[in-house]
């Protein structure tokens, strides 16, 4: 039997996702148990950790969560989110307690009824942008009228992409959009199986290092912040241990901005990519910011909501409007303490 290749594979899933793109996008966010609890039951915490988000990479790393937790008579469980609409799954069907996404996403999925609240900011990343190749003939939004791009639905690169277009005026159903992970997207533009992918660092900096590929189209007011959400449920029964996650992720939002070069390389380790590429995403990804999340987001959301709701991601506005309203808990923020955490870290560093 021939060894089936991974662009071979990849031929298959553009053809399926072409008749699967609405289901995933409309049905995917709002599917599953909105009311499941904790995901490991009370004495278990369960944590994502992302190469999108450097810094759940950092305290994964160092093991300043697992003690400090340990100290509260918690255990914790770290999983694997591949991208924000992977985190959304995993925190509406309880597999996870705390999860990182992009402000978008999280604003999809509390529109289409998952109960999370963001109750950190733990970045404010360029972290997406139109990508690609090098001899294409696209250089601009306005070339992408009638061609395919790849994109991962319910993330920040789905909603920078379509905010681009409207920008420019094309109607999404002017492009064929291929709902491809984002590690496939970048596979499916390098290998001509679509003309552009709207891409998300670290795998985009990759592209840019290794393939050479090409940024036609960035817009930082069309990236979103990082949102650390967690589940309604895992806030009323945790509330201590949803603390000490703040506390923890504070700690190591300041100790990334004292220590730069090693935070880059354990981006560079935990990720797999070479230190030259996550020095770039490191570039692009600003944690010289106010973690308490407010106004400022719900304002940046605010431009999002109307796209969501053109594109039947989300039945109508008045649940925009009542996901914005209620999306914020930014009592663990306002209440971060830093260094409750030194001693945690000098007795696992």
């Amino acid at each position: 039997m021939t060894a089936i290749t991974r662009a071979e594979a990849l031929k298959g899933l553009l053809a399926f996702s072409a008749l699967t793109t609405v289901l995933a996008g409309c049905a995917g966010e709002g599917a599953g148990n909105p009311g499941a609890g904790s995901a490991k039951g009370k004495d278990t915490v369960t944590v994502d950790y992302a190469t999108y988000n450097p810094l759940s990479l950092v305290i994964k790393k160092k093991g300043w969560l697992e003690k400090a937790l340990q100290e509260k008579g918690k255990k914790l469980e770290w999983v694997k989110s591949a991208g924000s609409n992977k985190a959304n799954e995993a925190l509406r069907s309880g597999n996870i307690d705390v999860g990182s996404t992009a402000g978008s996403a999280a604003l999809l999925a509390r529109a289409n009824g998952s109960p999370i609240k963001v109750i950190d900011l733990y970045s404010q990343p360029e972290w997406s942008a139109l990508v690609t190749t090098k001899n294409s003939n696209i250089h601009a939004v306005s070339d992408l009228k009638g061609k395919s791009v790849a994109v991962t639905k319910g993330t920040d690169p789905y909603f920078l992409l379509l905010q681009a277009l409207k920008q420019e005026g094309i109607a999404a159903k002017e492009v064929t959009i291929q709902n491809l992970q984002h590690a496939d997207g970048r596979t499916a533009l390098d290998n001509g199986q679509v003309n552009a992918w709207s891409g998300l660092d670290p795998i985009m900096a990759s592209a840019e290092i290794e393939s050479h590929d090409v940024l036609f189209y960035r817009n930082l007011d069309f990236n979103t912040y990082g949102f650390l959400n967690a589940t309604e449920q895992f806030l009323t029964d945790n509330p201590d241990a949803a603390q000490t996650i703040v506390n923890v992720y504070e700690y190591a939002r300041k100790w990334a901005l004292e220590n730069t070069a090693e935070a880059t390389q354990i981006l560079a380790d935990e990720s797999g990519i070479k230190l030259e590429t996550a020095k770039l995403v490191m570039e692009r990804t600003h944690l010289n910011i106010d973690p308490i999340p407010g106004d400022k987001q719900v304002q940046v959301l605010k431009g999002v909501g109307p796209i969501l709701v053109e594109s039947g991601d989300v039945p109508n506005q008045s649940d925009i409007d009542k996901a914005l309203s209620s999306i914020v808990d930014d009592t663990y923020a306002k209440k971060a303490d830093s260094a409750a955490v030194e001693n945690v870290k000098k007795t696992v560093s």
